[in-house]
């Protein structure tokens, strides 16, 4: 994949910015059915337009880069995970989830008062669990009483509960998430200060909530969660508590490179993000069970 076919897909009017580039290749060689946990798509807007309340607009990156990408990094299994920017107009992730020949499922955003027959529609078409934001910066939270609400006929389809939030929040929702009727995912390892290492009230309080079976966490965004963001220490706070979270709890955690890597200060180079994955899961045992195992199991792939 080189920098060029890659800038094919991008929208003629906008310029070929960093995410766009060629990423590096990884040295790592990633095992037989490997998963990227976690990812998105925008657009193109002319088929899947952007919602009219998103809080940014984003280059576009549909689905033909994203199976470009992969095929790069060796990675040939996926859940994409539905944008605020296209808001709760699923369609987008559907269109991708279609073209994937069931290598590729989704996590959709819905309302909390969704109907039931458009809550199955969206499980009989690879959507494996939903996501609800409590990040101050990219929309208004959900009310959390309303989301364990829903849980209940999350349960009856098949799905299971994915929650992004602020780190300082976890003290509050966790008590409340532990009453959902399903499995809950917690998104970017809880936004913790890496900075802060392993000692931080946050992160203990993370510690705390995945003793209990009921959750999953995703040992994604060293690069968001290292506030030396894109410092020439390669992430190294970042991956020292995605390393804890696998060796504590390997059989829970789920990984992804969060491409195209939105809403961020700066765009990491998605080879480098997978050759950290050496230092995260260093036995290949655990390598096979975070990329492998864990989310072949949890997100069903060859259901």
């Amino acid at each position: 994949m080189t920098t060029a076919d890659i800038a094919t897909l991008a929208p003629k009017h906008a310029p070929v910015r960093t995410y766009l580039e060629r990423p590096s290749k990884p040295a790592l060689r990633l095992p037989p059915g490997a998963c990227d946990s976690h990812v998105h798509v925008f657009g193109p807007a002319d088929r899947f337009p952007y919602a009219p309340d998103r809080p940014s607009t984003p280059i576009e990156a549909p689905k033909e880069a994203l199976f470009a990408l992969h095929r790069h990094l060796g990675i040939s299994r996926c859940v994409i995970v539905q944008s605020v920017a296209h808001g709760m107009d699923n369609r987008v992730v559907a269109d991708a989830i279609a073209a994937g020949g069931g290598r590729y499922l989704g996590v959709a955003l819905v309302r909390t008062d969704i109907g039931n027959a458009e809550l199955q529609a969206l499980a009989n078409s690879g959507f494996r669990g939903v996501r609800f934001n409590f990040m101050r910066h990219i929309a208004a939270s959900a009310d959390i009483a309303a989301v364990l609400a829903l849980t209940p006929r999350l349960a009856q389809v098949g799905m299971h509960l994915q929650v992004h939030f602020e780190s300082a929040l976890v003290h509050e929702l966790g008590p409340q998430l532990a009453r959902s009727a399903v499995p809950v995912v917690i998104d970017h390892m809880g936004r913790v200060d890496a900075r802060e290492g392993a000692a931080h009230h946050d992160y203990v309080a993370l510690l705390r909530l995945l003793e209990s079976p009921l959750f999953r966490v995703k040992v994604s965004g060293i690069d968001r969660i290292d506030a030396q963001l894109g410092a020439a220490d390669g992430y190294d706070a970042g991956i020292a508590l995605a390393r804890d979270l696998v060796a504590r709890f390997p059989e829970r955690c789920l990984w992804g490179t969060d491409w195209p890597h939105p809403n961020h200060t700066h765009i990491p180079d998605d080879g480098v993000l997978v050759d950290a994955l050496a230092r995260i899961a260093p036995a290949p045992a655990l390598l096979e069970q975070l990329l492998v195992r864990n989310p072949a199991e949890f997100y069903r792939f060859d259901a």
